[in-house]
């Protein structure tokens, strides 16, 4: 799958919600999650455990640039994540863990995140998944909820949480 995504430093996520409610975006969900990335020569591999009674393996690769940027990624549920995440510790060895809270929030094909990350402050994500529509309209919903969200180019980041625990 791909997506059109960027992170940003955030100062104030009340002020975003707002936003979010002024530009008719629905709040699909509060969660707490827990990364365990692993250390992979290619890409970037976690598992994300969900409010601790879910999990996932994600897989993605994309540039670390403090814009907009594609992303390709690979999901899959893991049944058993503590016992995955002993054998990929053994296997792999474990890169980072990033504990967080996230709101979810939908607007047409771009999922916001709200994201209140322990140890390093408050985040907003957007990832405009390509899916039903061309890059070019993808683009366009990006950009709109970008701007109404009035993201600044400086608060942007290029790196993953993983990088920055």
């Amino acid at each position: 799958m791909k997506n059109l995504e960027f992170k940003a430093n955030c100062e104030s996520l009340d002020v975003l919600r707002q936003r979010l409610a002024n530009l008719q975006a629905e709040h699909r969900c509060t969660m707490k999650q827990l990364d365990t990335y692993f250390s992979v020569t290619q890409g970037r591999l976690k598992l994300r455990e969900i409010n601790t009674h879910e999990a996932e393996l994600i897989y993605y690769e994309r540039s670390d640039l403090a814009e907009s940027r594609y992303s390709n990624y690979q999901i899959c549920d893991i049944p058993e994540p503590m016992a995955f995440k002993q054998i990929a510790a053994m296997a792999l060895g474990i890169k980072g863990v990033v504990e967080k809270q996230r709101e979810l929030w939908m607007f047409g094909d771009t999922r916001i995140h709200l994201d209140e990350v322990k140890d390093l402050g408050q985040f907003v994500e957007l990832e405009t998944v390509i899916h039903n529509q061309t890059e070019a309209e993808a683009q366009a919903e990006h950009q709109l909820v970008k701007n109404t969200l009035g993201i600044k180019e400086e608060d942007l980041v290029s790196i993953s949480y993983s990088d920055l625990v």
